[in-house]
């Protein structure tokens, strides 16, 4: 029996939609939406009726050999990776944004939504909040500053895993570095799929990023609070500092026609990025005791051969030498959780 899963993940200003046939997809749509008309609703919750609608119009009309609806899942609680079955109390977390407010949380909502709709289970995968440190990784140095478990997990986790069965490794065995490189970067040490440590892509550590700042030394960050304001440092930090700080893009095509064009500038960065990059990769090898199976690189930016070609030399003396699964297939890891589930491979976990 096929098993056709319905793929919801719900972005800032647009949806992503996708029938699935196991791990075949069938059909993909992005659901645009209207910024002013976003900024009209109180929350994001309260935007559901609002994109079930235009999804409702979008999808295919036969819906009746669906077998599951995934979303993507949204800021709730800190919990270990997995498949989550969507239930009242993950419903709740989200409509009251108790762990933060972002698009992702109307992953749960829909899924439920269109799960009722036609008789099936709604489930989350990975979600954005997954959270695996033991307490060494926690500890910063300063009391009352904790280390947390933040990183792009969804796509991390589904990569390790196709590498795992690329080299006929279970994966409850494999032993990778994932490096995540996208507008955020987050490089994870996974032990047997579990995040043994990871830098905060947002406002942590790690290296920086096109658009955000990584580790920082600690004087200039105090006096750049106590000059520009908490508010405006944390805006420079996640969104005007990297490639877009020095040179007002965060597209890495940009930058490297500026190093096409002979800017030194933007090749001395661009280098610089990588050497950071290699370091925390190098970091979490010693977390892993240099016992891995490889080290992956996936995200947006690994399209770019010039970025592969010279992080390679740095990083591929590594055990297991470098594979590379360049951008984000969150949407095919939402319907592949699902489908292991479904499959009877994972039991669904209770939030």
């Amino acid at each position: 029996m096929s098993r056709r899963i319905l793929v919801l993940n719900p972005g800032t200003t647009s949806t992503k939609v996708a029938v699935f046939e196991e791990t075949r997809e069938l059909w993909r749509d992005t659901i645009e939406h209207d910024s002013a008309t976003l900024h009209g609703f109180d929350s994001v919750a309260v935007q559901l009726d609002y994109r079930h609608r235009l999804i409702q119009a979008a999808i295919p009309a036969d819906r009746r050999e669906w077998t599951a609806v995934v979303g993507r899942g949204g800021l709730l609680r800190p919990v270990e990776g997995g498949t989550y079955a969507v239930n009242e109390t993950m419903l709740t977390d989200v409509i009251e944004a108790r762990h933060g407010e972002h698009a992702s949380n109307l992953g749960p909502l829909l899924a439920d939504r269109f799960a009722r709709e036609v008789g099936v289970e709604a489930y989350v995968v990975d979600p954005v909040t997954t959270d695996e440190f033991g307490p060494l990784p926690r500890i910063s140095g300063v009391p009352g500053i904790e280390r947390k478990c933040r990183a792009h997990a969804l796509n991390i986790k589904a990569v390790a895993r196709r590498v795992a069965a690329e080299l006929a490794i279970p994966f409850a065995r494999s032993r990778f570095v994932v490096a995540h490189l996208g507008g955020g970067v987050s490089i994870a040490a996974l032990a047997g799929g579990r995040i043994e440590d990871v830098n905060d892509a947002l406002l942590g550590m790690g290296p920086f990023s096109p658009e955000r700042a990584g580790a920082l030394p600690l004087r200039g960050v105090l006096d750049l609070v106590r000059d520009k304001g908490l508010d405006e440092t944390k805006a420079i930090f996640s969104r005007r500092s990297g490639f877009a700080g020095y040179f007002g893009t965060a597209d890495l095509r940009e930058v490297e026609a500026m190093i096409d064009a002979g800017n030194e500038l933007a090749a001395l960065v661009f280098e610089a990025m990588l050497y950071q990059v290699a370091k925390e990769i190098g970091a979490c090898a010693a977390v892993l005791a240099g016992d891995l199976h490889g080290v992956i690189l996936t995200g947006g930016l690994a399209h770019s051969q010039r970025l592969c070609e010279h992080l390679r030399p740095r990083i591929d003396w590594l055990p297991g030498g470098v594979h590379t699964h360049p951008g984000e297939q969150e949407m095919r890891a939402l319907a592949e959780g699902a489908l292991r589930v479904l499959e009877g491979e994972e039991t669904a976990k209770s939030y």
